[in-house]
């Protein structure tokens, strides 16, 4: 499949959005991006695969086991994680964002199924009694400017910018995750709204997977919309309901290439794939390691488009750094920190077979400067794009990103931006998410 590269920039507006000042490219030209108003690009930001921690078995449980299959769902909760320090992030991060979805909030049966999944042994009851309370704090959110909730059209994601992992042993793990969420109605007339979140998650490894022992979320960092994008109306995200769009699946899992290992060949594997490019697109080092780049890029473009993209990606890497300043370590002289993630709010299968697949992305991607310029605050920005994949070496493997209308929710109400500097504790490789 040949590779594609497109450019958008600001001149043109679409009736629910406009789109913001950007150069947009395809996989084969080194990922989708967007330049901030400061000239930083902001990319599709990362997984980081942690060092794997020992083995160890717990007691049986009475929910559902895990198969050890990555991608295993049971009651619409993803189960089967390694034992390390990437499971366990990408555990807190699902479990999150299950938690945070439509089907939880607005379907008790649904949600308490969920629960005696994630929850560990003993631990049910009062965990639904706590995510029976976040459902009824949760309604006002999702009616929008409706008289009352209707599930059928409630939009409820979330995305995970970035995950820490606060403390790790064979036992259990804590994990403080920095989310974007937006909720609200494809109904009415009011867009949904964006919020972030710090949500510490403390896990327990039981019946030989993490179970969530604890979670709790108070407000996150907040990083405002990019003021070149316009919110959109609330039928734009009729495409993201319940029924309509899936929420991304992490796994963690890795090969011995530190990267994402061999996705299944159906439909979720493509899907995974696709996530985890979108992701490790935008990791800072994309940009200043030049090794870890070239790595990543074998790891996850076809060889048809291999070439093309890793001479235009190293361009664009050294166009980042020189405009920045910015060391291997991703730092300036002045101690300012390049800052880019991306989160997957959602995904959309557009066309599948077993040797072909493209998948719809709706992202949200945080982008620009910690340090003591506020006028290089990361913002965020809502994004589209398909991206191609091909099924080659044993798994899916990119062959182009198309970026179609961005897709806007109105931004937080009553909250300031954190300063810039603020920004810096979720930078750096340690805080990256784990991968699909």
């Amino acid at each position: 499949m040949a590779s594609r590269f497109r450019r958008r920039n600001d001149s043109s507006a679409s009736a629910g959005a406009q789109r913001p000042s950007a150069k947009l490219w395809g996989i084969a030209a080194g990922g989708a991006a967007v330049v901030t108003v400061a000239g930083v690009f902001v990319s599709l930001a990362t997984g980081n695969p942690s060092d794997p921690g020992p083995s160890a078995s717990s007691p049986a449980h009475s929910a559902p086991q895990a198969s050890g299959e990555r991608g295993h769902v049971v009651h619409g909760v993803p189960v089967g994680y390694p034992h390390t320090q990437a499971g366990a992030k990408a555990a807190a991060a699902n479990y999150t964002t299950v938690s945070g979805s439509a089907g939880f909030l607005t379907d008790k049966d649904a949600r308490h199924r969920a629960v005696s999944v994630m929850a560990t042994q003993g631990g049910a009851e009062s965990a639904e009694k706590k995510a029976d309370l976040a459902a009824a704090q949760a309604a006002d959110a999702l009616r929008g400017d409706n008289s009352k909730v209707s599930a059928g059209q409630a939009i409820a994601r979330t995305g995970v910018l970035s995950a820490h992992v606060l403390g790790f042993d064979a036992h259990g793990a804590m994990v403080r995750l920095w989310t974007t969420t937006v909720r609200g109605s494809a109904a009415g007339h009011a867009a949904p709204k964006v919020g972030f979140e710090s949500v510490t998650v403390t896990l327990t490894w039981e019946s030989n997977d993490w179970k969530v022992r604890s979670s709790a979320s108070t407000t996150g960092l907040v990083a405002p919309v990019d003021a070149r994008q316009a919110s959109n109306v609330a039928r734009d995200f009729s495409g993201y309901v319940p029924t309509a769009a899936e929420d991304p699946v992490l796994s963690g899992a890795a090969g011995q290439n530190g990267f994402p290992a061999g996705y299944g060949r159906d439909e979720h594997g493509a899907r995974a794939a696709a996530v985890s490019a979108t992701m490790l697109y935008g990791d800072p080092r994309f940009f200043t390691d030049e090794d870890w780049r070239h790595r990543m890029l074998k790891a996850t473009a076809a060889p048809s488009v291999l070439h093309s993209v890793t001479s235009d990606t190293d361009s664009t890497a050294r166009l980042v750094v020189e405009n920045r300043g910015v060391g291997a370590d991703g730092k300036a002289a002045d101690g300012s920190e390049l800052i880019t993630r991306t989160a997957a709010l959602a995904t959309r299968a557009i066309s599948y077979s077993d040797q072909a697949a493209s998948i719809e992305l709706w992202t949200a991607s945080v982008g620009g400067v910690a340090g003591k310029d506020e006028t290089q605050r990361p913002q965020v920005a809502f994004l589209r794009m398909t991206v191609d994949l091909v099924w080659e070496d044993g798994t899916w493997k990119t062959t182009a990103v198309t970026p179609s209308e961005p897709l806007v929710p109105s931004p937080p109400t009553m909250q300031e931006a954190d300063p810039a500097d603020s920004f810096a504790d979720v930078g750096g490789a340690s805080n990256a998410p784990a991968t699909a």
